[in-house]
């Protein structure tokens, strides 16, 4: 701070000749990021300071804002963002899991600018053959009997409407989520949304009942031999080939929820997600997925598979996340990378279960609009045009096997974990105990990361979970120099110690 109150003294020519340099030696310094040849916009909006004082006066004071000196983003260009100085910065969160296939992708952005010159809206009381074509290709992409889509205009919309559904299908009310499961933070969700940080204080979850999180790192059970990952976690395993202790013990405590507080009228449903996201990228032990089902649907109930985060190739080795488990869902819901950003979500259920939305009049007046129906068609051509779950699948496998050499390398690197495009980090104060990292030592590197031109996502209840969720256009450079900046910032901390 003294040198640079010391370059405030100096007169205007010497002040930027000096900044120049400063600027230059710290690059030097940095991981040289892959190179761009897109130019961004001059920037046309309210200055820094004005934006500043607008978001604090005008906009929600829950808003969670990133970073110190929040930044100011101003375009957007596939995997890279730029601020309204100009600076790149390489987006590994993606909008929160959202950008799927790149920032103002082409193809989607003409997609966008067609139908908008044709038809906004109408809701869907008329035909238009948007909602129609683009049902037909999603639909498609399901497994089984998944063919009625209800579309809607968010995660948490569609998580609101699966749990209604699955309770007027089954006539019985009771719902089981997992503890550290993120599904929405709407009045009707927080109860089945299990993360303190995200839970107001108000009467909410009726009818919601929560079992142990299959967690094989943190939680009381688990071990090198249980993730179906490409990188397994460094605490010891006693399980074999076909058989997991953990997978286990975490169903014991979910058939206890079952018998215990379950009425004896039966479930009406369970909620997972594929791989939890805001949690911190937490994977469950082998086959708990597919012999929880198995107990759900002892007790009636039917099985609703999250995939507002891992659906549409993230998770590389599959086009649905659930399908990583070898289980069959009755109903599944999507949104974020579903529109790459538009808001767009939906329910996929079969003709049986919908049915019985037919029972009342149901309506959403934005759900399936023809703009959404053409972005999420664009982004469905994309995937397949540019194989984007095969290189969610390969450039993920080389980031997550680059990651595990940092784990071994830094004792505060306590698990790297994922597949695909879906990874998690998180930081500890050392591997034996498992503690969380301190929140001022994880930002301290996430900060740093930030300032060497990385954007990361945080996650899991201590935010001690580094998130890479990135848009599935990065490439072999751009993983290379995002290893770069961590085991910069890593070091860069460590030594500050």
């Amino acid at each position: 701070m003294d040198r640079f109150r010391y370059v405030g003294r100096l007169l205007a020519g010497e002040r930027r000749a000096i900044a120049i340099q400063l600027s230059r030696s710290l690059a030097s310094t940095c991981p040289e990021m892959p190179p761009c040849d897109f130019e961004p916009q001059p920037y046309t909006g309210p200055d820094y300071e004005r934006t500043s004082s607008i978001r604090k006066a005008m906009l929600s004071p829950a808003i969670l804002t990133y970073y110190s000196k929040p930044l100011l983003i101003h375009q957007g260009h596939m995997q890279w963002l730029f601020d309204e100085r100009g600076r790149r910065y390489l987006d590994l969160f993606g909008g929160i899991v959202t950008v799927s296939v790149g920032h103002c992708h082409p193809k989607a952005v003409r997609a966008l600018e067609e139908q908008a010159h044709k038809l906004w809206h109408t809701t869907n009381i008329y035909l238009h053959p948007k909602i129609h074509e683009y049902a037909e290709k999603l639909v498609a992409k399901l497994p089984g009997d998944l063919k009625v889509v209800y579309f809607v205009n968010s995660g948490s919309e569609a998580n609101d409407l699966a749990m209604l559904m699955a309770r007027m299908y089954t006539g019985r009310y009771d719902v089981v989520s997992l503890r550290g499961a993120f599904h929405g933070a709407s009045p009707y969700l927080m109860g089945l949304t299990a993360i303190s940080t995200w839970r107001y204080q108000s009467p909410t979850g009726f009818g919601v009942h929560q079992t142990a999180n299959p967690d094989p790192f943190a939680g009381p059970w688990g071990g090198a031999n249980c993730r179906d990952s490409p990188v397994q976690t460094v605490r010891s395993c006693g399980c074999t080939d076909g058989q997991c202790h953990a997978s286990d013990m975490y169903l014991d405590q979910l058939d206890d929820v079952l018998k215990y507080s379950i009425p004896k009228a039966g479930l009406a449903a369970f909620f997972a997600e594929s791989i939890q996201g805001v949690n911190g990228t937490v994977q469950f032990p082998k086959t708990f997925l597919k012999r929880a089902y198995e107990l759900v649907r002892g007790k009636g109930g039917l099985c609703i598979a999250d995939e507002v985060q891992t659906g549409f190739g993230r998770t590389g080795d599959h086009y649905w996340g659930f399908q990583g488990h070898n289980v069959q869902p009755d109903i599944v819901t999507m949104a974020k990378g579903m529109g790459n950003g538009f808001p767009l979500a939906a329910v996929v259920t079969t003709p049986q279960i919908a049915a019985t939305m037919g029972t009342a009049l149901h309506f959403n007046t934005f759900g399936g609009n023809p703009m959404s129906c053409a972005v999420g068609s664009a982004v469905l051509d994309i995937i397949e045009e540019e194989n984007c779950q095969s290189l969610a699948r390969d450039i993920g496998g080389y980031l997550l096997g680059e990651l595990a050499k940092l784990r071994d390398e830094f004792e505060i690197v306590g698990d790297v974990r994922g597949k695909g495009l879906m990874i998690g980090i998180e930081m500890v104060k050392d591997k034996t105990s498992r503690k969380p990292l301190p929140i001022g030592d994880v930002n301290s590197i996430w900060e740093h990361c930030k300032d060497m031109g990385v954007l990361l996502g945080k996650g899991g209840l201590y935010s001690n979970v580094y998130r890479i969720k990135p848009p599935m256009c990065i490439t072999r450079s751009d993983a290379d120099f995002t290893i770069a900046v961590l085991k910069k910032a890593i070091r860069d901390h460590l030594e500050k110690k």
